[in-house]
């Protein structure tokens, strides 16, 4: 299940690197909870609707952004909370919280990208991770990988007919460099094709792709 925000106006400066605030944010309205340190069964776009300039991005009309769970419990905790305490960051209060039911995602087999896709391995002969971009012939497989280990670890059955891949010949295929309280990631914004069951696809839909999904990577639309 997902919920929409829309938000005020920002009354200060943001930062390009906000990310982290965002993490907050979606940490403070969840509360006390036992989702740290545990692979993310949720993800959360970034902020939405902006004018970006040269000091940073702008949101004169105010923010969008989507956080979706598998679980609707913690989904029912963040309405909750918001509702208690609108504010957000940068001076942005919350002005709108619409609920998006689970959809039906028979048919849709392209997904684009609300936060970056990031992809992440620890190399064991270096110890050091490493981090794919879709011009990696493997890094659909490892999108596989990730997405049907959160299957088994939710309970899920395993979707034997799931395919993974980046659509790289998209006009919108970038890779990033993301500076996370000074860690640096390189990142995937690129369209995403999925074939599998439905209900893999909704599944992959709350999830998010990726790894990290729960600081703010890879939410799909």
């Amino acid at each position: 299940m997902r919920i929409h925000i829309k938000t005020t106006p920002n009354s200060e400066p943001v930062s390009f690197n906000y990310q982290p605030k965002l993490v907050g944010v979606l940490h403070k309205w969840l509360g006390a909870n036992e989702l740290h340190g545990k692979p993310a069964l949720h993800s959360f776009s970034w902020l939405l609707n902006a004018k970006v300039g040269k000091n940073g991005p702008d949101y004169p009309d105010g923010a969008r952004l989507f956080i979706s769970f598998y679980d609707d419990t913690y989904l029912k905790q963040v309405v909750k909370s918001i509702m208690d305490d609108v504010d957000m960051c940068y001076g942005m209060r919350v002005t709108d919280v619409t609920l998006e039911e689970n959809p039906d995602l028979t048919n849709q087999t392209l997904f684009r990208c609300a936060s970056p896709i990031f992809i992440r391995r620890l190399d064991p002969e270096t110890n050091k991770d490493i981090h794919y971009t879709f011009e990696n012939e493997n890094a659909g497989n490892l999108l596989e990988e990730t997405l049907l280990h959160k299957m088994e670890i939710s309970g899920l059955p395993r979707d034997e007919s799931l395919k993974i891949r980046f659509d790289a010949s998209s006009s919108k295929a970038k890779i990033k460099l993301i500076d996370y309280r000074g860690i640096k990631s390189r990142v995937n914004l690129c369209p995403v094709i999925i074939d599998g069951k439905p209900e893999t696809k909704v599944f992959a839909w709350n999830v998010g792709l990726g790894n990290s999904t729960g600081a703010g990577y890879g939410a799909i639309y």
